[in-house]
């Protein structure tokens, strides 16, 4: 059984304990830069104080500025053996001081940088670093050991997205704590039946509307929601409950803030000089020189450093496609070709390949997940056969088309079935998936309630149908915050989410139609134990086919049972459809989206069907079902436990 297709090969049972300050880290020592640069409490010659390091390797000068020496210059020391390191030791500089480098270049006046590599940040718009410990004492022991078995490819996955800001705030309006809010989501997973929860990046950035996209400190948590050992509480808490907790990533860009990462030194040390490779027309931000191992060497540290302190359980690798390409989002003559005159980032993908088996060897039983738009092959197979060694990818084929396909009027759905099938085709391809992101919700997109035709019945039937259809298709699932409710407004970062909506039966009704597939996906192994492999799917024989009926098979082996996925994506009832099979019995209607309990008409099968001995489309059997209008049936050989 394979359990994943990446660079290095997670093992099928529970594996080491992840790698914690108290286990040391297994990587090189130029992947694990945090232990030498940046800001490190420490004690020299009985005297408590501060170790600073920075690599700079084009500046005249550096010093140290910050609260403990009144913001006066303190000149840091220089390595003279290439490294290009300056350092020195403050007695007196203590946890929660702010500082920053002050540097000379070669040429021009002075100036004063962030550290790249501070554990902590003032909270915006002040742009100081900070003196931080990352001591914590942590609690999710049984979560780590147990993480490789709970995390295999053959195991439910359905990740819920969250935006910190947006997803609650206190009553005052202000932002929730990191601790405030772990407590809170997993009492929301609990009860929606989320298996992981993914964070929109949370790495320090100055300009809240880009959500975290615009990073300035790739090693410090935002302040605005506490400090690092908040966010360990936050991770921590989610652990203890049972649930995995994946990180937004962004490797791609960077902003050109004066105290960021851009021209560090006075030379264009982490970004390339020619705008047409190093600035993003399109995000209006700065590109990492990839062909730069010091660059490399920098962001594959921080991979390692947020799954090493902050226990996460996997990277959401951020535009994997806008580094791919040279030309992405750029018109002729903005770009320019590599080597061999393509349009290929040759440096991007051996930074991609060395990143994904770095991180896999020294963290076997964590994800890496590529948001990967394009169809270059391979972005989920293994490095040593010519892949680029992510566990998985998004299949953002399946949203479009399927987004497109929901968003049609009712009766015009019947020519455009393709769209819903098209995506069967390369299911397999990848280790897919199947994203309903924030980025579908924005800027004028609309909501997933809004982008359903007809009244507001119709709109909860269709979004009840859209998730069932994207429970029932094969790959692992995640979803951004609201849609689990039908959140009807469309998001935006400074507003939460409209959390009184669960007081109108209609939108507590798609709640709990979300909470019910989630637990059928995790208890009914047909549904997720070969998410990324043929043998899993096949297609249902239909005695007349319908252009509006989709019907397919998922399969557990082994003797674990098959679920029949039945979708009537029309406003009308659809009564004897006949579907073959070759397994007779009794078969449970496990799941049923028109259920009364979700806000539906009640139309149904009366909890299930007998597979009658009459030969249909080839089959030895068939199943005479009633399908309700604008609904996903499920049908099981085996019967569900009750739901809590």
């Amino acid at each position: 059984m394979t359990l994943r297709a990446a660079a290095d090969t997670v093992p099928q049972h529970p594996g080491p304990l992840a790698q914690t300050p108290e286990r040391p880290l297994q990587a090189a020592p130029h992947h694990r830069i945090f232990e030498a640069l940046g800001a490190h409490l420490t004690e020299r010659d009985g005297q408590s104080g501060t170790a600073f390091c920075v690599w700079a390797p084009n500046a005249r000068e550096v010093s140290v500025i910050g609260d403990f020496n009144g913001w006066k210059s303190q000149p840091l020391h220089s390595h003279h053996d290439g490294s290009g390191r300056w350092s020195g030791f403050v007695p007196g500089a203590a946890e929660g001081d702010c500082y920053k480098y002050r540097i000379l270049p070669q040429q021009g006046p002075e100036f004063e940088k962030a550290d790249p590599v501070a554990f902590a940040a003032e909270a915006p718009p002040r742009t100081a670093s900070r003196i931080a410990s990352l001591q914590y004492q942590w609690h999710d022991s049984d979560w780590m050991a147990a993480r490789a078995r709970r995390q295999a490819m053959d195991q439910p996955m359905s990740v819920y997205e969250v935006h910190l800001g947006s997803w609650q705030r206190a009553e005052d309006g202000t932002f929730l704590n990191y601790r405030e809010i772990g407590n809170r989501l997993a009492a929301h997973c609990e009860a929606m039946g989320f298996t992981h929860v993914e964070l929109m990046p949370v790495a320090e950035h100055p300009f809240y509307g880009s959500w975290g996209y615009q990073i300035t400190s790739y090693y410090a948590p935002s302040s605005r929601y506490g400090t690092p050992q908040d966010l360990m509480a936050l991770v921590d808490t989610l652990h203890q409950r049972g649930f995995g907790v994946l990180l937004d990533w962004v490797p791609s860009h960077f902003p050109s803030d004066a105290h960021s990462l851009g021209a560090f030194d006075g030379t264009h040390l982490y970004e390339h000089q020619d705008p047409r490779l190093g600035f993003h027309p399109q995000w209006n931000s700065l590109i990492f020189n990839y062909g730069r191992y010091e660059v490399r060497d920098f962001l594959i540290a921080n991979a390692l450093f947020w799954l090493q302190y902050y226990h996460f359980d996997g990277l959401r690798v951020d535009a994997v496609a806008s580094m791919l390409y040279l030309d992405f989002a750029r018109e002729n003559g903005q770009w320019l070709p590599n080597e061999n005159g393509g349009n290929e980032n040759l440096p991007a993908v051996k930074f991609m390949r060395e990143l994904n088996t770095v991180v896999y060897r020294a963290f076997p039983d964590i994800h890496m997940v590529a948001e990967e738009s394009s169809s270059w092959p391979g972005v989920s197979r293994p490095v040593e056969m010519g892949g680029l060694g992510f566990g998985m990818k998004w299949n953002m084929g399946w949203m479009n088309d399927s987004l497109r396909y929901f968003e049609r009027p009712h009766f015009y759905r019947e020519y455009h079935q393709d769209e819903l099938r098209f995506s069967f085709w390369y299911a397999f391809n990848e280790n897919f998936m199947l994203p309903l992101s924030h980025d579908e919700v924005v800027y004028g997109k609309g909501s997933l309630y809004e982008k359903q035709p007809g009244d507001d019945w119709q709109r909860a039937a269709g979004l009840r149908s859209l998730f069932g259809f994207m429970w029932g298709h094969p790959g692992k699932k995640m979803l951004f915050m609201g849609g689990e409710f039908g959140q009807v407004r469309e998001w935006h970062h400074e507003r939460t989410l409209d959390w009184d909506l669960w007081a109108q039966p209609r939108h507590a009704g798609i709640g709990r139609w979300v909470a019910d597939i989630n637990r059928a996906y995790k208890q009914l192994p047909a549904l997720h134990r070969y998410d990324f492999e043929k043998r899993g799917f096949s297609w249902a024989s239909l005695e007349n086919d319908s252009r509006t009926v989709l019907a397919f098979w998922r399969h557990a082996g082994d003797g674990d049972g098959h679920v029949l996925v039945l979708c009537n994506l029309t406003a009308a009832p659809m009564h004897g459809v006949h579907v073959g099979t070759q397994h007779e019995g009794y078969w449970h209607e496990v799941l049923n989206s028109d259920a009364a309990v979700y806000g539906g008409s009640g139309i149904g099968n009366l909890g299930g069907v007998f597979a009658e001995p009459q030969g249909c489309a080839g089959c030895s059997h068939r199943l005479t079902v009633t399908l309700p209008p604008l609904s996903v049936v499920f049908l099981s050989d085996r019967p569900l436990a009750s739901f809590s």
